[in-house]
């Protein structure tokens, strides 16, 4: 029911929604996106069960271990509002069909991979196509469904395996590696992308540019793919090297200079790669929070959880991605509960806070896990609090993140999404390892001499410290989120399809 309505100016173009495909067709469209997006999330994970196979297989050390996982992350997070840009530009469906085409092919040449150069250059030829990919996929979506009940119904799906594609990356990898291969955690990739592109081809519709060809803000790119790239290598630099390494800190600074240089020059630019207006509105602004603060606690679920199982109570790779599934029901229930029901009724300023509490509370009973421990027991309850948590926060604040954003301008608006969660997951890594190991430390000083009962001990307690802190961040994003969020939550204002569009135009505000 419309609440009021401000005037808004009229140098502002409207989100100009495209006409709705027959109701089937945008169904199957989500299906295919569906497959893309899982494809890119599983890859973050999948390979990881994989590392202790390749390195024997391939013979490299464990100093070059993590630039089989950081290759991938760095060329991802680093391209990523580029990889949005383009899809913008050359028209969604084509960057979409590239993007499979080039993951695919990628990941078909890592899965053939002889030596471990080979391997580490198509982890990052993966990361540049998932970084044209991944974005062009929620944008497909942003564009597709336009009626608010269908719209809340696919992103509480999308939402839900944006979520969900790190446990099942990690019970997939433990299938693949124990029945069949280690390369096939790439294989699938091509079998998965095949099927993709298939459903491009029949369902994502192609729509004509209007107006005249929009243009690519060069220096814009150059700037932000430069910060970002400092960004998340300096976090995985700190991860391996420590905070005390002069790499570390050197590349987290430039990414700082980086990003204002990118900015001062959006303010400027002609033709800009991120609208301002995109980021500063605050219900985006609380999302794309949202999005970051849940990638970095998220970390602590998947890491940690998995260390335990498979390190303290000694399960298989199976069994520990089996011991996530729970999990990842509640997630699923969570987001058609939360988009369909909860979300419309109440708004975003109830939902992603809540939904943050609860993650956070999940966190907080992990911590009780000792040495030894009964899954049904002590895991299954938090487990199920979290994925029902991450379910009430993820599909909401996804939603919200591209609500509103004129089309021409959907797919950088998507690549934030994005953005926001790889950052978030870089800084989880990087702090909660560091945290956790100086933890186990500090234990191992405090009770000498170092038994092997002892090490036991300090891992669960090094454990324990980083579900703390994940608790930390699901509180404070609680509390963050609870402030930005509008109490009426709008149809967040158009985003500029020029460049002399005014940057702060009022918005109409429509009540929950």
């Amino acid at each position: 029911m419309l609440a009021r309505m401000s005037q808004t100016s009229p140098t502002l173009s409207p989100a100009a929604p495209e006409q709705p495909a027959a109701s089937t067709r945008r169904w199957w469209t989500l299906v295919t996106v569906a497959l893309a997006q899982l494809m890119v999330v599983l890859d973050s994970t999948v390979v990881n069960i994989a590392l202790p196979s390749a390195q024997a297989d391939l013979g490299f050390d464990d100093a070059d271990r993590q630039w089989i996982v950081t290759a991938y992350s760095l060329a991802f997070g680093s391209l990523l509002l580029f990889g949005g840009r383009l899809s913008d530009l050359i028209g969604r469906k084509r960057a979409f069909i590239i993007g499979l085409i080039g993951f695919a092919g990628a990941s078909a040449l890592g899965g053939a991979a002889s030596t471990f150069g080979l391997l580490v250059g198509a982890r990052a030829l993966q990361g540049a196509f998932g970084a044209l990919l991944a974005p062009t996929a929620l944008a497909v979506l942003t564009t597709t469904f336009t009626v608010p009940k269908e719209r809340a119904r696919a992103f509480g799906i999308f939402g839900a395996i944006a979520g969900a594609g790190g446990a099942v990356g990690l019970l997939l990898g433990g299938v693949l590696t124990e029945q069949l291969d280690w390369r096939w955690n790439l294989y699938i990739n091509v079998v998965i992308a095949l099927v993709a592109i298939a459903g491009a081809i029949v369902f994502v519709t192609s729509v004509p540019r209007v107006g005249p060809r929009p243009k690519l803000d060069v220096p814009g790119t150059i700037l932000v793919s430069a910060a970002l790239f400092s960004l998340v290598y300096g976090f995985s630099n700190a991860e391996s090297d420590g905070w005390d390494s002069p790499s570390s800190w050197g590349f987290l600074t430039a990414s700082g200079v980086l990003l204002i240089a990118f900015v001062l020059w959006q303010r400027r630019a002609e033709h800009p790669l991120l609208p301002l207006p995109i980021v500063l509105h605050r219900n985006r602004a609380a999302s794309y929070s949202a999005i970051l603060i849940a990638g970095a606690g998220m970390f602590g679920i998947f890491l940690f959880v998995t260390y335990y199982l498979q390190a303290t109570l000694k399960f298989t790779p199976i069994q520990t991605g089996l011991g996530f599934l729970p999990m990842i029901a509640m997630l699923v229930l969570a987001a058609q509960l939360s988009t369909n029901i909860f979300v419309p009724r109440f708004g975003p300023k109830v939902m992603v806070p809540i939904g943050m509490t609860i993650a956070a509370s999940g966190m907080v009973y992990l911590t009780h896990l000792g040495v030894t421990a009964n899954y049904a027991v002590d895991l299954l309850p938090p487990l199920m609090i979290l994925g029902f948590g991450m379910g009430s926060t993820m599909p909401a604040a996804i939603q919200t993140a591209t609500l509103g954003v004129d089309r021409h301008y959907a797919g950088v608006a998507s690549a934030m999404v994005n953005t926001s969660q790889q950052v978030g997951g870089s800084i989880g890594t990087a702090l909660l390892n560091t945290l956790a190991a100086t933890a186990a430390t500090d234990y191992v000083a405090s009770h000498l001499p170092p038994t092997p009962a002892v090490a036991a001990e300090a891992a669960v307690h090094s454990y324990a410290t980083a579900y703390w802190w994940g608790a930390a961040f699901f509180a404070f994003g609680a509390v963050l989120t609870a402030f930005l969020y509008r109490r009426r939550s709008a149809t967040p204002a158009p985003v500029p399809a020029g460049p002399d569009a005014a940057a702060d135009a009022p918005e109409p505000v429509v009540a929950h």
